[in-house]
């Protein structure tokens, strides 16, 4: 009692904390006795004392005269020293022992579980994020390894790039060729391209299909393409890339491809049917119609000398930045064009547009390589058209044929134009694919055919139809999408050709399926042609088949 800072009067304050002194206490005036709360009983503590004492006496009465607090007692001495050894256990297991403490600072081996672990994920940060393997080696990053697990020992940049990276690309690979086991007819678009740091030529190939719940899927695969950029070359190349993947020719559908002569003959030695590219043939007819009218052409060479300006001087665009804060302008950077993207060109003129305000402030107190005048301002605001599709294109045709008393200055540029995308999509509209893609698609169907030629496309989709094996034969449908940003003339004319045509009579060759679609009105040109055939493949299976394809 003494050690704990208690008196002799020691129960009263739980001396030994005993739990039988719920039921008793010291006597007064007499240390030697405990009185019974229950019975106000008095019994000896066992001892003359302090030393002596003990709680004997004081368990065996509980016992013989209340035998019900008793069996209260024992239940709560046994929970006691339950608590009591959990207590120590929990104690014990906070405490570490001298092997677990070298264990928490012994690194981990190379080929463990959790090394090998961290070391992936770091890969999957590489590959994710686009980082070089040269960030395991930057302090920060070491650092902040170091600070989350110490016991982890960074590989080198050389073990990324030649283990993790392999590793990585095969699991990939599995995953894709899993993907890649169905039974949808597949597209493919096709490319040779180069990247502006690298003289490196590389050789795209994308794969697209649309599954049983008609979701596009999409995959890429790239290589290094060396040597002469010969068909025959092209061919082989394109061959080895869909044995890499396993695809059998039979399901490859079609293939999207640019104009060059040489790809082309790649894909007819192949045997394998391909399109020219929409965006490719319209960049060749806008180049024919800008260049063919000379302002058009000094125009952009000026918007671009201005953009140039900005782009190549820093203080000049703080300048600029400046001037568009005073006016409340949105802090926005002028686009520059790309030769090859003739949109490019158009999102160049409209920055420009945008910020007229500010760079007429700036060439009041600072110079520019050149000025535009107000006629060519007026001229900027005409030029803009476009179109990537059979229906769209035979609006884009209207729409230039059309004059306009706001033509001014832009007339030639116009026929020139008309011309251009006649002669570089004249095969188009009596393109077998091309058609029933459109016919298929829900928000154009026949509309944009005559009579004569509506009658060819029907007969096509039956023919196709009858090419099912069964209706649950997984085909796959090109979806072709329309861009959202078109100008209110050009989508009035879209209207005005749906409205005007109307649906062939049903003939006897008609099947039933094509009849009820074709009779229906089209859909919205902002909705989706994969959520209609989604939601409608079952009250038209067959029809649906040859749409996914």
């Amino acid at each position: 009692p003494a050690l704990n800072g208690l008196d002799a009067r020691g129960p009263k304050m739980k001396l030994n904390m005993s739990l039988v002194w719920n039921y008793f206490e010291v006597a007064d005036n007499d240390d030697k006795t405990a009185v019974c709360k229950l019975y106000t009983a008095k019994i000896s503590r066992g001892g003359t004392s302090v030393k002596n004492f003990n709680t004997a006496n004081l368990i065996t009465h509980l016992k013989c005269r209340h035998a019900k607090e008793h069996d209260e007692f024992v239940k709560a001495k046994a929970e006691a020293a339950l608590a009591t050894k959990a207590k120590c256990q929990t104690k014990a297991s906070v405490t570490p022992s001298i092997a677990q403490v070298f264990d928490s600072t012994r690194k981990f081996k190379s080929d463990s579980t959790k090394a090998r672990e961290i070391t992936r994920k770091v890969m999957e940060f590489m590959a994710l994020d686009d980082q070089p393997f040269s960030v395991v080696e930057d302090t920060g990053f070491q650092r902040l390894v170091r600070h989350l697990e110490p016991r982890y020992t960074l590989p080198s940049r050389c073990y990324f790039a030649d283990v993790c990276l392999p590793e990585i690309y095969n699991r990939v690979a599995d995953h894709v060729h899993k993907l890649l086991h169905n039974d949808s007819a597949m597209s493919f678009t096709t490319d040779i391209w180069s990247s502006d740091v690298s003289p490196t030529s590389m050789l795209s190939l994308t794969a697209q299909w649309i599954d049983c719940d008609f979701k596009l899927k999409v995959l890429l695969h790239s290589q290094e393409f060396t040597g002469s950029h010969t068909s025959l070359a092209i061919s082989q190349a394109f061959t080895d890339m869909l044995d890499k993947w396993k695809i059998d020719r039979s399901r490859v559908h079609a293939v999207v491809r640019d104009n060059a002569r040489n790809m082309a003959k790649a894909m007819t030695d192949s045997e394998i049917m391909s399109l020219p590219c929409m965006a490719h043939s319209l960049q060749l007819a806008v180049n024919e119609g800008i260049l063919s009218q000379r302002s058009v052409t000094e125009l952009a060479s000026m918007c671009r000398k201005i953009v140039g300006h900005f782009k190549h001087s820093q203080l000049a665009s703080s300048r600029l930045q400046s001037i568009q804060s005073q006016m409340d302008l949105p802090p926005k950077r002028l686009k520059q064009d790309v030769n090859t993207r003739w949109n490019s060109t158009f999102y160049m003129m409209q920055s420009l547009l945008e910020q007229k305000r500010a760079l007429a402030a700036y060439a009041a107190d600072y110079e520019l390589p050149v000025t535009l005048t107000a006629q060519q301002w007026t001229l900027m605001e005409k030029d803009a058209s476009a179109a990537d599709i059979i229906p769209l294109l035979e609006t884009l045709k209207r729409l230039l044929s059309k004059e306009a008393d706001s033509d001014h200055g832009v007339k030639t540029m116009k026929k020139a134009l008309l011309e251009a995308v006649q002669k570089q999509f004249r095969n188009t509209t009596s393109n077998h694919m091309c058609c029933i893609a459109t016919v298929l698609d829900p928000r154009y169907k026949d509309k944009f055919f005559d009579a004569d030629t509506k009658q060819q496309m029907h007969e096509m989709i039956v023919a196709e139809i009858k090419k099912l094996g069964h209706p649950g034969e997984d085909q796959k449908k090109a979806r072709i999408e329309t861009r959202e940003s078109i100008t209110a003339s050009f989508s009035a004319i879209f209207n005005e050709i749906v409205q005007e045509n109307g649906t062939v009579a049903e003939n006897a060759s008609v099947s039933t399926q094509v009849a009820s679609y074709l009779a229906e009105p089209v859909i919205p040109r902002h909705e989706s042609a994969l959520t209609y055939w989604a939601a409608n493949q079952g009250r038209l299976p067959e029809l649906a088949q040859v749409a996914r394809k």
